[in-house]
Order: C-alpha cells, then sequence, then structure tokens
C-alpha cells in the first residue's frame, strides 16, 4: 500500500521519520517506507549496521500506555525465547518518543525494534506458494509457536500500569468494538444491516456461554495474518511480528485469525488440522473448547467489517466490505448447521 501513496505523502512520511530518528544513535541515512497501515514502518540501520524498524504510530489509534505496554509484552517474549520484535532504547533513555504537532501531523509516538530476518507466509487473496505437505508442516510450527506465546504470556508478570485493549464480548460485541461497529456502518445495506444486527444480539448470547464455561483467556496477539508471520531460516522457524493489537482475548481467537483468510486453501483441512495439533504438542487445548472455534472465526470475520468501513480510503473498500459481509453471514448460518 506504501508504493500507493501521493508523492506529496510520501515525502511528508520520509521527514517526520528523519524527525524521529534523531532520537536514536542512527547513522544519518534515508529510511525505507515498508508498510503504511496503522501505522508507517519504515526499515532503517543501527549504528552497528544492524537493520531495525521504525514505527510512526497512528495517532490517536493507541495511548503512550498502550503503547508502552506493547513494547513490555514483546520484550517479555523475546526474553522468553520467541522470535519477535525487541525494543531499541532511543538515546535518552526509553522505548517510545512523542513527536510533536506540526503542520502535516497531529501528536504521536514513534519507536524502534529489532528487524526479523525471513519471510512473510503469504499475503491475503494469494493462493499459498507451498506444496501441502509443506503447507502443513508450517502450520504445525505455527501452532507450537502460537503456544508457546500463550504459555510465556501466562508466565509473565506485567508492570503496573500495563493496560491493553480486550478483544471480550464488549471488545468484540459491545457498543464500541475496537475495530468498528460492524452492524451500523457506512457502506451496508439496509439488509445487510438487519442481518448483522441480529446476529450482534445472537452472538452476544454464545460468548456469553462460552466465558461461562471458563475458555482459555489471556494475552492473545489478535493479528496473526500471513502478513504477521515470517519464515525464518533458524532450523524451519517462525517469527511473529506486528502486535500492535495484541491484548486479553480468548486464546480460540488466535488460532480463528490465523485459519480465517486461509479457507479458500484447496489443503485447508489439512492446514486446520496442523494449526492444531501443532499448538497442542504444547499447549492444552480441548475437545469442548475447540467445538468452539467457528464461532470464534464468525468472530474475527466481523472485525474486517467495522475495519474496512473505518478507512474507506483502501483499495477496493467497498468490494472488500460485501465479501466480509457475505462471509460472515454464511459462517454464522454453518455454526448450528443451517447452511
Amino acid at each position: 500500500m506504501a508504493d500507493q501513496l501521493p508523492q506529496a505523502v510520501l515525502d511528508a512520511l520520509q521527514e517526520r521519520a528523519l524527525e524521529a530518528l534523531g532520537h536514536w544513535a542512527v547513522p544519518r541515512h534515508e529510511p525505507v517506507l515498508m508498510k503504511y497501515r496503522e501505522n508507517a514502518v519504515f526499515r532503517v540501520m543501527l549504528a552497528d549496521g544492524r537493520p531495525a524498524a521504525l514505527r510512526l504510530h497512528r495517532p490517536g489509534y493507541h495511548d503512550e500506555t498502550s503503547l508502552r505496554s506493547e513494547l513490555d509484552f514483546m520484550a517479555a517474549l523475546r526474553h522468553g525465547g520467541l522470535d519477535v520484535p525487541s525494543p531499541v532504547p532511543a538515546s535518552a533513555g526509553g522505548s517510545l518518543i512523542c513527536l510533536p504537532a506540526n503542520r502535516q501531523f497531529p501528536e504521536q509516538y514513534a519507536d524502534v525494534v529489532s528487524w526479523i530476518d525471513g519471510m512473510a507466509l503469504g499475503q491475503t487473496g494469494t493462493p499459498l506458494s507451498q506444496s501441502a505437505e509443506t503447507q502443513a508442516a508450517i502450520f504445525f510450527r505455527i501452532g507450537h509457536a502460537m503456544a508457546a506465546m500463550h504459555d510465556l504470556a501466562d508466565g509473565w508478570a506485567p508492570p503496573e500500569d500495563f493496560h491493553r485493549p480486550a478483544w471480550d464480548c464488549e471488545g468484540l460485541l459491545g457498543e464500541r468494538p475496537l475495530w468498528g461497529r460492524f452492524w451500523d456502518c457506512r457502506g451496508l445495506s439496509r439488509d445487510e444491516a438487519a442481518a448483522l444486527s441480529a446476529l450482534r444480539d445472537e452472538l452476544r448470547h454464545r460468548l456469553a456461554n462460552a466465558q461461562r464455561s471458563g475458555f482459555d483467556y489471556g494475552l492473545i496477539h489478535a493479528d496473526l495474518v500471513r502478513e504477521n508471520i515470517f519464515l525464518t531460516e533458524n532450523e524451519g522457524g517462525v517469527a511473529f511480528i506486528d502486535f500492535d493489537d495484541a491484548g486479553y482475548g480468548f486464546r480460540l481467537f488466535d488460532l480463528a485469525t490465523t485459519l480465517l483468510k486461509n479457507r479458500p486453501e484447496p489443503s485447508y483441512p489439512e492446514i486446520e488440522s496442523a494449526l492444531i495439533a501443532g499448538y497442542r504438542s504444547r499447549r492444552v487445548l480441548s475437545d469442548a473448547a475447540l467445538r468452539s472455534l467457528p464461532l470464534f472465526m464468525v468472530f474475527r470475520s466481523l472485525t474486517y467489517i467495522g475495519w474496512l468501513a473505518e478507512r474507506p480510503e483502501i483499495p477496493n473498500a467497498g468490494e472488500r466490505l460485501s465479501r466480509y459481509v457475505t462471509e460472515s453471514l454464511e459462517l454464522a448460518r454453518k455454526l448450528d448447521g443451517r447452511a
């Protein structure tokens, strides 16, 4: 998406990145814009020659406490042996700096995190390139790493001021969901809005039942899509990046997020089985809980409706919104074998 930005926007982002880099001990060079979604992410070089990622955070999306908490969580996971980015301290100490407002930007935060070598598992909407056998092996490793992440999260004692969003009933289905009011947003037809509103009411009851069942709940990544899962050269390892939406939630939500956009793959049954097997090789996942995985895939699909509705500037946003509405309603109908 970065290559689709107007030149004036690219120039302004570059200038802002150079302003931010003034707070780190890095040689003077041109940062390279790699990604522009919630954050503007640049590849930069540290003084010792190592690459790193400079993140200009989307103004107003997370406050200072939440951003510091994200960095604390990543640092704890890295300390526990998980392959994730870790904070790079600024010259004056600390890992997060505040950039003042100027003519192009409001006040916003910036940080630098270590670079993850490797390549993304894939791109949304593009079929996976690996053989079915290789895909199964990869998703087994992803499931194992995901379980390791949940184990580390449960064994970590966050600092007293730790704060991250909650992907709970309110965060998914409340009046102000974390990614937007999917049942009440621009781009929906009257029939779609009515269907999604009715579905929301039904899902609130289902999620309340899940909560009473004591499903595994704690810190999660919350956005383990293909682009945020890296394949590394470290003995066929996997790494997780982009903890921008990490917070508290049901562990099934992480599994559902990884699976949802792989449903069109011809080898999807093997992908799902391998992910679950990899997870279970490290952490308990009961059959009773697993029966609710389709429910959490509905939750994940619905979040994309609200997310896209609030970002009409994204290419093909209207078409993608319609696709997620159709998918969400289809997945919901299958919950009770109604389709």
